[in-house]
C-alpha cells in the first residue's frame, strides 16, 4: 500500500512538474512575441528637407529606421542606431536630414533587429518648396486639447472623468498632414505629479492608448501644454517641478524648437506653406493667479516681445497663435486671460500698431468649443477658435459666461476636435474650420477668407 501511494505521489509530482513547465514555455512564448513597440510611431516637425520620427520601446532596446521615397524601394537609407533607456522613458527621436522637398517617404522600424508592422503603413512628409514657383499648397490640419485616459488606481473617486476614445481614430480616418494638440495633452495625477518618473509614467500611459496609434502614426504632430500636463491644476512659475515637466514635454513630443530669447519654455514656431503657427508657452512664466502685487503676467516679458517681433517680422497669409487658455473672451472667468487685463490689452495695441494682419488665435482649455470675433476699430476683427474637449469631462460653464463676442451657434458642449483645411490661389486663400464631434458628424464650420483679415 505504501508503495502503490508513493507511486501514485510520484506520479502527480511529476505531472505537476510537467505543467508547471509547460506554462512557463508557452507564457515566455508569448512574452517574447509582445509587440516591443510601446507607442507610436509618431512623426514630429517637418520641415522641406528634415523630419522627425518619435517612438517608445517597452524597455532598453536598440532601434533605428529604414526609410525611402514612396515608390522608390531600391533607395533605402538607414538611420543612426539609438538605444532607448529608463532615464528618457525608453523614447527615440530620429532627425532624418537632407530630404527631398516636397515628397512622401515610407519607412521601416526596427527593434532590436526586428523588424515591426502594423495594420497602417509608416509614412512622412516634407515640405513643399513652393515659394517664386507656384501658388501655396493646400493642406489641412487637425486641433483639439484635452485628452484624459482614464486609470482606476489613480483617477479619483467616482465616474471616470474619460471616456469616448473613439475619437482619436475618427480622427485618424478624417486625417490631415499634422495635429496640433492644445494643452492638457495629458493629466498628471496627485500621485506622480511631484516626481519626474511620475510624469513620464502619465505620458506612458496616455501615449500607448490603442485608439490613438494610427492617429500618431499617420500624420505630423506639434504641440503646446497647460496647467495638466505641467504640474497641479492652475500650476504656475512658481510650480517646483516645472523643469522637470518641461524634460518630460520635449520628451515625449517633436517640437522644432523649445524656448526663445535663451529661456527654458515650449515656445516655438513653426511655417506650414503660407501659414505661420506660433505656439506660446502659458505656464512657465506665469504670475499665479492669486498673487496681489507686482507685475501680473502670462507670458513674461520676453515672450510677449518675442510674439510680437514674430508676428512683424512674418509674411504669413494667416497667423495663428495658439495657447493653452481662452484669449479673447472678456469674461474673467477661470483662467481666460482677461484675468491679466493688462498685459491682454497690450498685445491686442501690439498687433494694431504694427499692424499686423492675418492674426487667428487658437485655444483650448475650457472642456467645450466656440468661436469668439471681436469686432476692433479701424481694422479687420480678431478670431479665436476654442476646441475642447477631446476625451476629457465636458463642461457647460461657458453658457455663464458674459461674453459678446461668441459667434451664434458655435458654442459646443461635448467632446470634439475641430479640422482646418486652407486653400486657394495666392492673394485668394480660405482658411476653414469644421468641428466634429465623436462620432465624426459635423457640428459646425467657419470661413475665414484672406481678405477677411487685412
Amino acid at each position: 500500500m505504501n508503495m502503490i501511494n508513493a507511486g501514485r505521489s510520484g506520479f502527480s509530482l511529476t505531472f505537476i512538474q510537467a505543467a508547471f513547465i509547460l506554462l512557463f514555455l508557452i507564457t515566455q512564448q508569448v512574452y517574447g512575441q509582445q509587440d516591443p513597440l510601446a507607442s507610436g510611431p509618431m512623426p514630429g516637425y517637418s520641415e522641406k528637407r528634415e523630419v522627425l520620427i518619435w517612438l517608445q520601446t517597452r524597455g532598453t532596446s536598440k532601434v533605428y529606421l529604414e526609410y525611402h521615397p514612396a515608390g522608390q524601394n531600391s533607395a533605402v537609407i538607414r538611420s543612426e542606431e539609438i538605444t532607448t533607456s529608463e532615464k528618457s522613458g525608453f523614447t527615440a527621436s530620429f532627425i532624418l536630414k537632407r530630404l527631398m522637398p516636397g515628397t512622401r517617404y515610407n519607412y521601416s522600424i526596427f527593434i532590436d533587429g526586428k523588424k515591426i508592422t502594423k495594420s497602417y503603413p509608416f509614412t512622412f512628409a516634407t515640405q513643399k518648396l513652393w515659394e517664386w514657383r507656384e501658388d501655396p499648397p493646400e493642406f489641412s490640419f487637425l486641433t483639439g486639447s484635452c485628452a484624459y485616459i482614464n486609470d482606476e488606481p489613480y483617477d479619483r473617486p467616482g465616474k471616470p472623468y474619460g471616456g469616448d476614445y473613439r475619437i482619436f481614430s475618427d480622427m485618424a480616418e478624417k486625417g490631415g498632414d499634422f495635429m496640433l494638440w492644445l494643452g492638457d495633452n495629458v493629466y498628471l495625477r496627485e500621485a506622480e505629479w511631484s516626481t519626474r518618473d511620475g510624469m513620464i509614467y502619465r505620458y506612458s500611459h496616455t501615449r500607448g492608448l490603442p485608439e490613438m496609434q494610427k492617429m500618431l502614426a499617420t500624420m505630423h504632430h506639434y504641440a503646446i501644454w497647460d496647467d495638466h500636463d505641467f504640474g497641479p491644476n492652475d500650476s504656475d512659475r512658481g510650480w517646483r517641478n516645472k523643469e522637470d515637466a518641461l524634460d518630460v514635454f520635449k520628451m515625449f513630443w517633436g517640437n522644432p524648437t523649445y524656448g526663445v530669447e535663451g529661456k527654458p519654455g515650449i515656445t516655438t514656431s513653426f511655417r506650414w506653406a503660407d501659414v505661420e503657427f506660433f505656439l506660446l508657452d502659458n505656464r512657465y512664466y506665469r504670475t499665479p493667479n492669486k498673487r496681489k502685487t507686482g507685475d501680473r503676467t502670462v507670458l513674461g516679458e520676453h515672450q510677449r516681445e518675442w510674439l510680437i517681433d514674430a508676428l512683424a517680422g512674418s509674411n504669413a497669409t494667416f497667423k495663428i497663435i495658439a495657447m493653452g487658455g481662452q484669449f479673447l473672451n472678456p469674461a474673467k472667468r477661470f483662467e481666460n486671460y482677461s484675468n491679466f487685463e493688462a498685459e491682454r490689452q497690450w498685445i491686442l495695441d501690439m498687433i494694431k500698431e504694427e499692424g499686423i494682419t492675418g492674426v487667428i488665435f487658437l485655444t483650448g482649455d475650457r472642456h467645450s468649443s466656440e468661436l469668439d470675433i471681436m469686432p476692433r476699430e479701424g481694422t479687420y476683427p480678431l478670431h479665436e477658435f476654442t476646441i475642447s474637449t477631446l476625451s476629457a469631462g465636458v463642461s457647460t460653464s461657458a453658457e455663464k459666461d458674459e461674453n459678446p463676442l461668441r459667434h451664434p451657434g458655435t458654442l459646443l458642449a461635448e467632446r470634439n476636435y475641430a479640422k482646418f483645411t486652407v486653400s486657394g490661389k495666392s492673394k485668394e486663400r480660405v482658411l476653414k474650420c469644421t468641428v466634429y464631434n465623436t462620432d465624426g458628424v459635423e457640428k459646425w464650420n467657419y470661413l475665414i477668407s484672406e481678405k477677411d483679415v487685412k
